[in-house]
């Protein structure tokens, strides 16, 4: 696919899934502008690459209002924009604290919704004066969590399912206006994600106050684990949905089964109502 005059936008762009996408769109021709709360590793990535890096909290909405304003400065559009950047903090509901929930509902939920504020509208605008097929595409990363329950990742699936009901009502809403919407909902990849507490503000409790360390599912059920994949297969995905009509990016075969019996419940649920 043939990128060039293209923008992408990427939240969590300096490492990871965001970093690999990143890569592969430049590769496409692509201008890139990658956004992450980490400044030292984004200039490093955005020199490589020839991006524009913007420091960038997805939970706050200013920062994100800039990130958008600074793009459109720069390149005057935005073609591509992934909602990437999110955390995560593992262990027993019952043992999350109210700081644990408030962090991952500011980076998690909050993130993408800053997202759609600040890119959205004008994404709109740009689609309906040049009209024909996917004009933009809006993206998000969900999880596997945002699908089926995880033990011990009670306050990630909240928000993650969250970040699923957002793409399906805007990938309904923007059907005839240009705008392809997806939600990347994988297992297990190769991120730094488990280290996410090296990055959480004071104003929700630190890099200190980390209630558990993120649980591995397969210490938990091993039927949600899944293969631990690398970044650039999950990302290769991505690209390969990018303006087309694919809502649902699920990299692990291995989720079929889950997904499926928790939909089969909700099913049975209607054949068997109380009495």
């Amino acid at each position: 696919m043939d990128l060039l005059g293209r923008v992408a936008v990427i939240t969590g762009g300096a490492s990871g899934i965001g970093l690999a996408t990143a890569k592969g769109l430049r590769e496409r021709g692509a201008s890139l502008v990658l956004a992450d709360i980490e400044k030292g590793p984004l200039d490093a990535v955005a020199a490589k690459l020839g991006a524009l890096g913007v420091v960038c909290d997805v939970s706050s909405k200013a920062s994100v209002d800039a990130l958008a304003d600074a793009t459109f400065s720069r390149f005057g559009r935005a073609d591509i924009v992934f909602n990437n950047a999110g955390v995560a903090v593992g262990g027993p509901t019952v043992d999350m604290t109210h700081a644990d929930w408030e962090w991952l509902m500011a980076v998690n939920m909050w993130g993408p919704i800053h997202g759609v504020e600040a890119f959205l509208p004008r994404m709109v605008e740009a689609a309906k004066a040049n009209p024909g097929p996917a004009r933009g595409h809006l993206l998000f990363t969900s999880s596997f969590a945002g699908l089926t329950p995880n033990v011990g990742l009670g306050p990630y699936c909240v928000t993650k399912y969250g970040v699923v009901a957002l793409a399906e009502v805007l990938h309904k809403e923007l059907r005839n206006d240009g705008i392809a919407v997806s939600v990347l909902c994988p297992m297990r990849v190769a991120t730094n994600i488990g280290k996410s507490e090296r990055n959480r503000p004071e104003e929700f409790g630190g890099p200190d106050d980390v209630s558990h360390e993120v649980l591995d599912q397969d210490e938990a059920n091993e039927e949600l684990a899944g293969r631990v994949l690398p970044v650039e297969f999950v990302a290769d995905q991505v690209l390969a949905s990018l303006f087309t009509d694919r809502l649902y990016i699920v990299p692990h075969d291995e989720a079929r089964k889950a997904v499926r019996r928790r939909f089969e419940r909700i099913d049975k649920a209607f054949e068997n109502p109380p009495a």
